[in-house]
């Protein structure tokens, strides 16, 4: 386990969020098994995406919910990170206030390494449940995406993706530390109130009057993507 970092402050990473949802807004239904909003174009986009990223977060619910790995899956991508000089995987990051985390997780098993930001009580359960599988950081009595970003920093990285859930994008967008908003629109509704939603209520910067500027709109297969500039209004 590792304290706060007070070293000297350096450039922050450029977040890009990265989201599949349904036309009504869902990440997921609510039955037990993962509903898949993607495509398999789709999915290669993200795996692109993850092969351009220093480091790659999720949250803590996403991790307890969807067993993610958080791979790079196209060997070719990762032997040219390695061609390049970068390790084969980015960094898996996650966040737990709670450190409410098992070790038997496949996030802690697969690819590179792995780090938890958490609470001082978090981490203390944290160090020793992670013995040996992921470096934990507190941060004090509260996880701060900006202290977050500037331990980042620190560290490298300087292209973090960030992969989920609804609450940890609602966290980026609502303080404003969100560079990039990459959405894939499902052709689906899902329409179950118990279901994850992309982003719940909170107070966005702007207000509901403020128009983001969009970067680009395409087709993949039969999802449409959207790029939108959060720190820009159109």
């Amino acid at each position: 386990m590792t304290g706060r970092s007070l070293g000297a402050v350096t450039q922050r990473p450029y977040v890009t969020l990265s989201a599949a949802v349904s036309i009504d807004g869902y990440l997921d239904d609510a039955s037990p098994e993962r509903l898949l909003l993607s495509n398999p174009a789709d999915f290669d986009r993200v795996d692109e995406l993850r092969a351009d990223s220093d480091a790659v977060l999720v949250g803590s619910t996403t991790l307890r919910r969807d067993n993610p790995r958080l791979l790079v899956n196209d060997p070719a991508r990762r032997a040219a990170r390695e061609a390049a000089g970068r390790p084969a995987y980015p960094l898996k990051v996650t966040l737990s206030g709670s450190g409410e985390l098992a070790a038997g997780l496949r996030f802690w098993h697969t690819g590179g390494e792995r780090l938890v930001y958490s609470t001082d009580r978090g981490a203390r359960r944290l160090t020793g449940e992670l013995a040996g599988l992921a470096e934990v950081v507190a941060l004090g009595p509260a996880v701060h995406l900006g202290a977050v970003l500037d331990d980042l920093g620190r560290r490298g990285v300087r292209r973090l993706m960030v992969e989920g859930g609804g609450s940890v994008h609602t966290q980026f967008l609502s303080e404003g530390l969100a560079d990039e908003l990459q959405l894939a629109v499902a052709p689906l509704l899902v329409g179950d109130a118990a279901a994850p939603r992309f982003v719940n209520p909170a107070d966005f910067p702007g207000g509901s009057t403020r128009r983001l500027r969009l970067l680009e709109a395409r087709t993949v297969g039969d999802v449409v993507l959207l790029r939108y500039a959060p720190k820009e209004s159109a």
